[in-house]
């Protein structure tokens, strides 16, 4: 069964990230959360990042804020695909500094970035992974898509009529 681990640089970052668990629960695949601060506790981003794999993680998504150094660190480290999460913090510059942080990797250490405070979107990155080799994550990714658009189509009823 494949895992997702999901990390971020604080506890403050976990309303945000919040969003990723949930949608990845949903899809039934297994969530690992915890707090890694590149600044604070690097020998554990090393850990975590060089270790991931071997414990069975397919996917990382990472979350930070401010200069959001956590997703191209772990990405450095990793041989797995990592998605940064760009998180508006309260010491960031309306969130630009961590979404060029995450955005602008050098070539070589790729880090998908989806748009600020987009867990959520990370989150249904990750599956969509995880659905490309297993078909029932894939046909849990294809409901979810069709009542995405049920809804729209509803909701486009109610206008017109």
């Amino acid at each position: 069964m494949s895992k997702v681990a999901i990390v971020m640089g604080s506890d403050s970052d976990l309303p945000v990230m919040q969003e990723a668990v949930d949608i990845l629960k949903g899809f039934d695949i297994e969530v690992e959360v915890d707090i890694v601060s590149a600044h604070r506790t690097p020998e554990k981003l090393v850990d975590f990042s060089m270790n991931a794999h071997k414990r069975g993680i397919t996917v990382i998504i990472a979350g930070a804020g401010g200069a959001a150094h956590l997703p191209g660190m772990v990405a450095a480290m990793s041989p797995l695909p990592v998605i940064g999460v760009p998180v508006k913090s309260s010491n960031s510059i309306d969130g630009w500094d961590s979404i060029l942080s995450i955005l602008q990797m050098p070539g070589g250490v790729p880090v998908a970035t989806v748009a600020l405070n987009g867990a959520k979107n990370a989150g249904i990155l990750a599956a969509q992974i995880i659905g490309s080799a297993d078909k029932c994550v894939l046909d849990k990714i294809v409901a979810y898509k069709e009542g995405l658009k049920m809804a729209v189509l509803e909701k486009g009823k109610k206008i017109n009529n």
